[in-house]
């Protein structure tokens, strides 16, 4: 599961997403390739950003979000019991996208306006949106939704080896090239590589590391080329998922037979997957961005895969070995590490460097 507009926030950058992901921003605002999720996704505005952190009420949005992209993955897998992959990733897109019009609506605000935005956001889309998210839908006919989750968590490692050669300000120290190689040896574990990979399917393991991977290549596209745009991350959010619905809808006829029944259950778990996983998902995380700042907010990157893995074994009956948790940990870890920079860099991330969709 996604992922983030996580998903997503950079300033006004995409982040729709998730998830768990995805795995969604979302998705949704943007976040930084060092950060998050499904799930994300979108855009972000740094206008306004407040720390109230003593405020109630944003403990139990977190744990919202928290449990939203770590079932994306979950979702997902009911999905494709009854749909194509391709197709449970168009109703993602397409029911996410209509909850952030509607909200537009309602806030009385307008899409992005500009040819040279809309090409940044279309290829935004593709990398944050349509492609990662198709990826994890693929990747769970073949894995578990544990399996998808964890490799989500592998986004940030990805951002950080990308982000060494793309960003200029992201400079290699010992601590994050020490969790850099941690979160190999994590990844390694969590596939059992001294059995040789035996019992993991290694082209949905590939599939869902890709997904990450593109969450990664999306976030630096984002930070480059829309980090400074006017508009702001709602806007620029329902601009992405628009897109992304659109590029899906294009495409998904032409590599998918269109379903001939409407079974209930995976119907309603591709409704919740975008309205909840990627629409709600991407407004809960950019108020969580605006409130406690991005730093608390890229915390529900670690809880995902832990959510992620409690879902599937204990309501799809996945099975469940000692390293996959354990191999977890130490993806986690190494994670936090590549996040672990000076203060002065830490200091400059914009709201918008939160967490990703699955």
């Amino acid at each position: 599961m996604r992922t983030p507009p996580a998903p997503r926030t950079t300033a006004n950058t995409p982040l729709a997403t998730t998830a768990p992901p995805p795995p969604a921003p979302a998705p949704a605002p943007a976040p930084a390739p060092t950060t998050r999720a499904e799930g994300p996704m979108t855009a972000g505005h740094p206008a306004g950003r407040e720390r109230t952190r003593g405020r109630p009420g944003w403990r139990l949005r977190f744990a919202v979000l928290c449990l939203i992209w770590g079932f994306s993955f979950l979702l997902i897998k009911v999905g494709t019991d009854g749909f194509a992959p391709l197709y449970v990733t168009l109703g993602r897109l397409l029911f996410g996208t209509l909850v952030l019009l509607a909200v537009l609506i309602v806030k009385r605000e307008r899409l992005p306006r500009g040819v040279r935005t809309w090409g940044h956001l279309a290829v935004a889309a593709f990398l944050l949106n349509a492609f990662p998210f198709s990826l994890f839908a693929y990747a769970e006919l073949h894995i578990s939704s544990t399996l998808a989750g964890i490799c989500n968590a592998t986004t940030p490692l990805w951002g950080m080896l990308l982000s060494l050669v793309a960003l200029s300000e992201d400079r290699p120290t010992r601590r994050r090239i020490a969790g850099l190689g941690l979160g190999f040896v994590g990844v390694l574990t969590v596939l059992g590589a001294w059995q040789g990979f035996s019992g993991q399917d290694p082209a949905g393991t590939a599939m869902a590391l890709t997904a990450s991977l593109s969450y990664a290549v999306g976030w630096i596209y984002v930070r480059r080329t829309l980090a400074h745009t006017s508009h702001s991350n709602l806007s620029m959010a329902g601009g992405q998922l628009l897109l992304g619905t659109v590029q899906l809808g294009l495409v998904t006829p032409f590599f998918a037979a269109a379903p001939d029944s409407l079974p209930v259950l995976p119907l309603l778990s591709v409704l919740a997957l975008g309205a909840l996983g990627t629409g709600l998902a991407f407004l809960l995380q950019y108020g969580l961005v605006a409130e406690v700042g991005p730093t608390t907010a890229t915390l529900v990157t670690y809880f995902i895969p832990v959510i992620a893995t409690a879902a599937g074994v204990l309501l799809l009956g996945e099975a469940l070995t000692w390293n996959t948790p354990v191999g977890a940990v130490i993806v986690l870890a190494g994670a936090a590490l590549t996040q672990r920079g000076p203060r002065r860099v830490a200091a400059a991330r914009r709201p918008s460097e939160s967490p990703r969709q699955p």
